[in-house]
Order: C-alpha cells, then sequence, then structure tokens
C-alpha cells in the first residue's frame, strides 16, 4: 500500500515520526515535504497530498500542522479527499469505520508520537463498514 505524506514546519517532526514508523510496518511511503523546519504555509501541504490520494499515485495520505485542523481544511478543499483530524483512538477507528476517510491529519504540537502512530495503526487496520454509510460516503463525494 502506498500512503503519501506531507507537513507544514509545525508538523515536520511528528510526519518524520510516523514515516519511520510506516516504513517499518512496510508501507511504502512519498513524503511530500516539509524537509525542515522552515516556516511554510500549511494550505499549500494539504493540497499536494489531497491531490496526489484523489489522483490515485497513493492509497491513503496522511498530513501534520501545528493542530492538525488547518492542513486538513486545506485537504478537504479537493474534491474526493476525505481529510479528518484524528486525536484519539475512537476517531481513528470511526473516521474509517464510518467515513472511509482516505487522509488522516494530526497536530505536531498537540499529539505525541506515540499516540499519533497508535491512531495511525488503528486507522490503517480499520475496515471500511460500508452497508449505510456508503450513501452517505457518496454525499460526501457529491459535495
Amino acid at each position: 500500500m502506498k500512503i503519501a505524506m506531507a507537513a507544514d514546519h509545525g508538523g515536520y517532526e511528528l510526519k518524520n515520526a510516523i514515516k519511520a514508523h510506516l516504513e517499518e510496518r512496510g508501507y511504502e511511503i512519498t513524503d511530500l515535504g516539509v524537509n525542515g523546519p522552515e516556516s511554510v504555509d500549511y494550505p499549500i501541504y494539504g493540497e499536494i497530498c489531497a491531490r496526489y490520494v484523489v489522483s490515485g499515485a497513493a492509497d491513503l495520505g496522511v498530513v501534520c500542522c501545528g493542530s492538525g485542523i488547518g492542513i486538513s481544511i486545506a485537504a478537504n478543499k479537493v474534491q474526493g479527499a476525505r481529510c479528518a483530524l484524528v486525536n484519539s483512538e475512537y476517531a481513528a477507528e470511526m473516521c474509517k469505520r464510518h467515513n472511509n476517510a482516505n487522509m488522516v491529519s494530526f497536530g505536531g504540537r498537540v499529539t505525541a508520537p506515540e499516540d499519533a502512530i497508535r491512531y495511525v495503526d488503528i486507522w490503517l487496520d480499520t475496515e471500511f463498514e460500508g452497508g449505510r454509510h456508503q450513501k452517505r460516503v457518496d454525499l460526501l463525494n457529491s459535495l
């Protein structure tokens, strides 16, 4: 499975921690930046990663900024992206089970690396339930 990743300066270190973990799990990672702690604009990186996922170049995406909020908003502006801000085990599970989130976001200033790694594993290991939820995902995709 291919996973695209991107972050701004506030999520740079968290992105790298998640990336190392996912590579250890055997995922193919495409790192779309940033590659340093210099200040950048998170909307650019949220959009780049979302377009990468929606195009099919990656199966899923992970984005990080300081809070996880801004970069998830940017990603969700791209038609077909369903990026969930994840800050709990429950959110990690349900965003996949019910919303078939193809992207998740994390906040580098508010989420410890060990928590983000646990959440990303839950998200990746959870299956989309389909059924009545498929209609809702179709409605999201039509917006």
